[in-house]
């Protein structure tokens, strides 16, 4: 199984959890957890499966998200 538009995707970074849905660029709002699957995250996490690490480039330096499950 793999993260997608649509999907529902819980990860970890620097040991806080979160939860977000990727949806088109027109359906993204943020405050709501619904991220665009071409915001950096969103590119990031697309196509990668739990357990997977994706590295996000972010103005600040590099993050790293942990991918724990895809609803």
């Amino acid at each position: 199984h793999y993260v997608g538009i649509g999907s529902q995707v819980e990860v970890e970074k620097d040991g806080q959890k979160m939860s977000f849905t990727i949806v088109g660029s027109t359906e993204a709002d943020p405050v709501n957890k619904k991220i665009s699957h071409e915001s950096p995250l969103g590119q990031a996490l697309i196509n990668h499966k739990v357990d997977d690490e994706v590295e996000v480039k972010l103005p600040n330096g590099i993050a790293k998200y942990k991918i724990l499950l895809i609803k």
